[in-house]
């Protein structure tokens, strides 16, 4: 029955990130904001749901490694994503087509979140305040000056293609949103009971198992915005998510109430948390690249990151 209600909930999840997609562009179309923008906080933030559920029922069954490593997981899963698409498509050169302004400031927070993630692991007491990491402040603080630097309408929106209006756009993203949250809760809860029956430690099963779970929002969404060509609405969904998700971590810790969440987690945390940061740098510097004239030449950040991303997972498991 777990297996039934797990790709059950999968299908469902499928659908509506779909879904967000589609209505995440007609906002983009007819709203002020550019495809970079609604990827970046509207369906980054959107998609990110079913982290935030698993994460506080972790905490809430006291185990704080699936918390922590859904998280860190999720977001090498969703670089993970990014870059397999843009190595299936890379005669496309999807990177070389973005606008570099728009998503490199959203780029370089996440790897400075990361580090500053990394750096907490790596000390194992660092220092606290409420029960509350010092290093959840740091990135409440970072997010908010990004999100307010980069938040600015565009001059120049989109021309209207979609007969949908701008209200029904917003009002049906808000419903595939809300669908998203019930049904990846869904599939997270019964991906951990699944993967609970096979008797793997509780960071590989957080950090991958779980993680990949949560992100198939990512990965339909990336999957959909590739098939309509829109690039920058792909690749701002991941960092935004990522962005999102680290947030969602400050929550995760706010709620473990003992002491910080990162204190207590597992050493083989850091291994993800590192990886996480080499697949964000190799993400930099594929945007920074400003022109590849080798197709070869073009995918090496992109094979590179899938293959630290399956190293990683081989030495973990």
């Amino acid at each position: 029955m777990n297996f039934v209600i797990f790709t059950a909930a999968a299908i469902v999840v499928i659908f509506a990130a779909i879904q967000l997609n589609k209505y995440g562009d007609v906002i983009s179309q007819k709203s002020t904001w550019s495809g970079a923008m609604v990827g970046t906080l509207l369906i980054g933030g959107a998609t990110s749901l079913p982290e935030l559920t698993t994460s506080l029922t972790a905490v809430y069954i006291d185990n704080a490694d699936i918390a922590v490593g859904n998280m860190l997981g999720s977001n090498v899963f969703n670089v993970l994503i990014l870059m397999i698409f843009d190595f299936i498509y890379r005669k496309r050169k999807v990177f070389n087509t973005v606008e570099q302004s728009t998503h490199l400031p959203v780029a370089y927070t996440g790897l400075v979140m990361t580090a500053l993630i990394s750096a907490a692991l790596l000390w194992r007491d660092a220092p606290e305040l409420f029960n509350v990491g010092i290093e959840m402040y740091l990135l409440v603080a970072i997010y908010i000056v990004v999100m307010k630097t980069s938040g600015n309408p565009e001059e120049e929106a989109d021309e209207p293609t979609s007969p949908i209006t701008l209200k029904q756009g917003v009002t049906r993203f808000i419903i595939a949103a809300l669908v998203v949250f019930v049904a990846g809760s869904a599939l997270a809860v019964y991906g951990d009971l699944i993967a609970k029956e096979t008797g793997m430690n509780a960071s590989f099963v957080g950090s991958f198992l779980i993680a990949a779970s949560t992100s198939l929002p990512e990965l339909v969404t990336v999957l959909a915005a590739f098939r309509i060509m829109n690039y920058s609405l792909a690749i701002g969904s991941i960092l935004g998510s990522n962005l999102f998700n680290l947030q969602l971590l400050v929550i995760t810790d706010i709620f473990y109430r003992k002491e910080a969440i990162l204190n207590v987690a597992d050493p083989s945390n850091i291994t993800v948390a590192l990886l996480g940061l080499v697949m964000i740098a190799l993400t930099i510097f594929a945007l920074q690249r400003t022109s590849v004239k080798r197709v070869g030449a073009y995918a090496i950040p992109s094979a590179v990151t899938v293959i630290l991303y399956f190293t990683a997972s081989y030495i973990m498991f």
